[in-house]
């Protein structure tokens, strides 16, 4: 996500601290190269020219050029201006006094429209919800199985609607059954076309006639660029959006669409796809954002990964027998899952102030496949050689490569790591400062 930028900006911004002191002219060069950054990036570009006018008139200022830290000065204003350019604050879904509240997700087809209902089902389901989804494309059978199947993984309910019955009474009756049922929450699945089209725009506008849609969100692709935005602007002028649903954001290097969307059609930006699985639906953060373009790490996002996954009982015990020093291969495998279920490792890598950069992220060379070879060679060991790994002699280490599938070196270096770790949680629980050990994945 936003790789090409993050770099380019970084090489730019390492310029201009290295200037010691700054000038107009360094200011504008360095500048010159942002525009030309966000450009390649495929920013909007009146955006562009209005984004770069903003932070010159701003680093230019005396109090910027008489900094002791003028380099770091340019970067907190870049920073600031992010954050205004793609909406200064999150913004959530806006439910109705009188449930349910209704949300009818518009877009073209193949921008994830189906499964982000899901996946927003999936997420208001884990805040306390009681959602209903309903699939309201006549024309399209295999998106009614598709949501089926979708709501079934989640375990939410979805209406039983038919093909050939028109999208206005399919929500009308699905709207009946939410409240019959006691559901607060409905959201339309709509009809899309390969383009933009009258008839599309009216059948949504029948939809919102009809049935009292409290949100009307536009599912887009990030990864579409300038289209993106242009779509956004068209479905905006014709049903009035309430906000803007970004899909296949991990998978985008550039980020014209986050930058461009929200300064172009004045809708805010509500949630992004991280993913294809059910829970890589996000709250959209710009602070966050802007802080993980310009290299400096989220971790606040990270924090609420580890959060969502990480079991407290689990942890108060974790601590017990670091202090206790009884922690084991079992707790060791233990966390590595916890760690492997939140998400992708260069990612929550990435996350991590200082290593935003994706240059510094190479050197890591995170190899996830690392994670699957050590379960299996833990797995393939006796429930007292866990508790105990002094116990694994040349016979023992034989028998464990074979039967998880690696060689004697690989469980080697296992236990190499596991007996290195455990001497730092020793130092740890004694207070004393010891020296940071690399992970078994990051080689």
């Amino acid at each position: 996500m936003f790789e090409n930028l993050t770099n380019k900006l970084e090489s730019v911004f390492s310029k201009l601290r290295r200037a010691g002191k700054l000038t107009e002219k360094n200011i504008q060069e360095g500048l010159k190269e942002v525009r030309l950054a966000l450009l390649e990036a495929d920013v909007n570009f009146r955006v562009v020219k209005d984004f770069i006018k903003s932070v010159e008139g701003k680093a230019l200022g005396q109090q910027v050029l008489s900094s002791i830290t003028p380099g770091q000065q340019i970067v907190k204003i870049v920073h600031d201006e992010l954050i205004n350019l793609m909406g200064e604050h999150s913004e959530k879904i806006e439910f109705s006094q009188r449930p349910p509240t209704v949300i009818m997700l518009a877009g073209l087809q193949g921008s994830g429209k189906t499964t982000t209902a899901g996946k927003l089902g999936n997420l208001l389901k884990k805040e306390g919800h009681r959602p209903l989804l309903v699939p309201a494309d006549p024309y399209r059978p295999a998106a009614i199985a598709q949501l089926k199947t979708i709501g079934k993984q989640a375990g939410i309910e979805v209406y039983s609607s038919e093909t050939n019955i028109s999208p206005v009474i399919t929500c009308k009756k699905a709207l009946e059954q939410a409240k019959g049922s006691n559901l607060d929450v409905v959201i339309i699945d709509t009809a899309g076309r390969l383009h933009i089209d009258q008839e599309l725009m009216e059948e949504l506008k029948n939809i919102i006639s009809n049935v009292p849609v409290n949100e009307k969100l536009l599912v887009a692709d990030s990864m579409a660029g300038q289209d993106a935005v242009n779509i956004a602007k068209e479905f905006n002028s014709n049903i009035e959006l309430t906000g803007i649903i970004l899909t296949k954001m991990d998978g985008d290097a550039r980020g014209g669409a986050a930058l461009s969307i929200k300064a172009v059609t004045q809708k805010p930006i509500k949630f992004i796809g991280m993913g294809e699985k059910l829970d890589a639906l996000e709250v959209f953060h710009p602070e966050r954002m802007a802080s993980r373009i310009l290299g400096m790490g989220d971790i606040l996002s990270l924090v609420e990964k580890a959060q969502k996954v990480v079991d407290e009982k689990k942890t108060l015990e974790l601590e017990k027998k670091i202090r206790e020093e009884t922690f084991t291969l079992e707790d060791f495998k233990d966390q590595l899952l916890q760690i492997k279920s939140m998400g992708p490792l260069e990612e929550l890598i990435g996350m991590i102030p200082g290593l935003g950069n994706t240059k510094k992220l190479k050197d890591l060379s995170v190899d996830e496949k690392e994670f699957g070879k050590i379960e299996a060679i833990i797995n393939s060991m006796t429930g007292k050689e866990r508790l105990n790994y002094t116990l694994i002699n040349g016979n023992r280490r034989k028998r464990i490569a074979r039967g998880s599938g690696t060689t004697i070196q690989d469980v080697n270096k296992l236990l190499k790591q596991f007996a290195q770790m455990k001497k730092m949680m020793k130092v740890f629980a004694s207070g004393k400062k010891g020296k940071f050990m690399k992970l078994p994945f990051m080689q």
